[in-house]
This record gives structure tokens, C-alpha cells and sequence, in this order.
């Protein structure tokens, strides 16, 4: 099966971000072919103010965030796991979600996973994250049936630090886990390409994490990029540029099972 990870480098202005992610997802569409298409975290507005990124929030299904990528996959026939966009609550509340949203090839809704660990740290070069404080926290874990025999498991940036909830969605079946994100730059230069590569030895699955890439808000904040996707024994396979774009790579199914058969880690779990 292939796959198209699009890297962005997202900012306030959710008009041009769609736009923008539009024609990223139709280039890759067209150069590639994939049947699987994959967008980071916050592609719709990246933002550090709350007041801003709340402007930006969808009710889904409602919002053309929502129906752009509905109606892209629908268009090509190609399923579309959308990164994370803004969603603006139900039952109302000060706090937004940020979630992930995943169409089939006719547009259908497969899945939607808001996302449980929010980034509350003050990173080496100083610069404070404080994601709670707008932004609602999360608690299902989700996976869906995919093309092609994926299992696909839901995750989002932060998430890759905690392995508990990776080990959940291997034991929910997934073969493949998405890691949408924004990584920042101070800690993705030591801990992005580690961490992915861990998560996709532990679980024994494909691991494919398109990431936001350059700076944002007014160029205080920088993102770490270098999406990657990596195989189920922890080899990179694909790894983008420091710029705009998208990277394609296979992922064989086939390849997963005979690891999983000759290493049965999930089998020795005891605990």
C-alpha cells in the first residue's frame, strides 16, 4: 500500500492553510498515487493565541476544514487521515479539541480522535507550551480498518511520549499508527526520530508521522519538520526535506507479519 505524508508549514490565516493544503494533497495525488493520505497536526491554523485558534474551530461535521478533506477524498478516491484540525465542542465550554478526523475513499467518516496528552513544558531554549489551557483533553483511544489491510491507530504529536497508549492501539489490532504533529524544533532535533523509530519497534507496526516544518507566530516558534515514515522493525523509509511538500513510501503488509511471527512480542506480554 502507499502512503503520502504532507509536510506544512502552517499559520494563522485558515483560508491560505487550506489552500495550501489542497494543493499539497493533489500534488501528491497526482505525482504518487497513493491510497492513503496523511496531513500533520493543526494543518488548519497554527496559532498561539487561544482567542485566534478558537475563531478557527469547527462543530463537526459542520466546517469547510471538514469538507474540504470529505470532499478530496471523495474526489480521488483516495482515503485521508486529516492531521488535526480545531474542534469547537458540542455541549459548548471555553475549551477546544484538538482532532484528528479520517474519511475512506467515498468521503465517509471512518474516524475521529481528539487528542489525550497535552504539551504543558517549557522547552531547553526557554519557550513555554501551556496546550491545556485552551485546549480540552481527550480520552478514547481510537483505531480504525483502513485500506488495503490497515489497521490504523490514532495519535497525535505529544502522544509520542507516552508508549502506554501505543501499546493499546497495537492491542486493539493496528498494523499502522499515525503521528500527526508539530513538533518543536528544540526538542525534535534530539527526540523526534528516536521516539518514532522506539514506537514502531515496540508495536511492531508502521509508524508514519508528517509533521509541520518552519517557523510560526510572527517567527517565535519553530517547528522540528523531517516527517518520516518507518517500518515495523524501526528502519526509516522515508524522510522529508527541511521545506514544503510531501514524502511517498510502501508499506508492506506481508513484510509486518513476518517480523511479527519471528519476533511475537505481543505474544509474551506479561503485564
Amino acid at each position: 500500500m502507499k502512503v503520502s505524508l504532507i509536510q506544512m508549514n502552517s499559520q494563522e490565516n485558515k483560508g491560505a492553510n487550506l489552500k495550501r493544503a489542497e494543493v499539497l494533497v493533489e500534488a501528491a495525488i497526482a505525482e504518487d498515487r497513493p491510497e492513503l493520505v496523511v496531513l500533520p497536526e493543526m494543518f488548519t491554523c497554527l496559532t498561539e493565541s487561544a482567542e485566534v485558534r478558537r475563531a478557527s474551530a469547527e462543530r463537526l461535521p459542520d466546517g469547510e476544514s471538514y469538507a474540504m478533506l470529505q470532499g478530496l477524498a471523495r474526489k480521488h478516491r483516495v482515503w485521508i487521515h486529516g492531521g488535526s484540525l480545531i474542534e469547537l465542542p458540542e455541549e459548548g465550554g471555553e475549551k477546544v479539541y484538538n482532532t484528528t478526523v479520517a474519511f475512506d475513499s467515498t468521503g465517509k467518516e471512518v474516524a475521529r480522535y481528539r487528542k489525550i496528552h497535552l504539551f504543558d513544558v517549557t522547552t531547553p531554549d526557554g519557550k513555554q507550551y501551556r496546550e491545556s489551557a485552551s485546549i480540552g483533553r481527550g480520552s478514547e483511544v481510537v483505531a480504525y480498518d483502513g485500506p488495503n489491510g490497515a489497521h490504523i491507530g490514532c495519535s497525535i504529536c505529544y502522544d509520542l511520549r507516552f508508549p502506554e497508549l501505543y501499546q493499546a492501539l497495537a492491542r486493539k489490532g493496528a498494523n499502522v499508527i499515525m503521528v500527526p504533529a508539530a513538533f518543536t524544533l528544540m526538542t525534535g532535533k534530539d527526540h523526534w526520530e528516536v521516539l518514532l523509530r522506539a514506537r514502531a519497534i515496540e508495536t511492531e507496526c508502521y509508524v508514519l508521522a508528517p509533521g509541520q516544518c518552519g517557523t510560526y507566530a510572527n517567527g517565535t516558534r519553530a517547528n522540528y519538520g523531517h516527517s518520516l515514515a518507518v517500518d515495523p522493525w524501526g528502519h526509516v523509509i522515508a524522510k522529508a526535506m527541511d521545506k514544503v511538500g510531501f514524502i511517498s513510501a510502501r508499506l508492506d503488509f506481508s513484510y509486518l507479519d513476518t517480523i511479527r511471527a519471528n519476533l511475537p512480542v505481543m505474544k509474551h506480554k506479561a503485564l
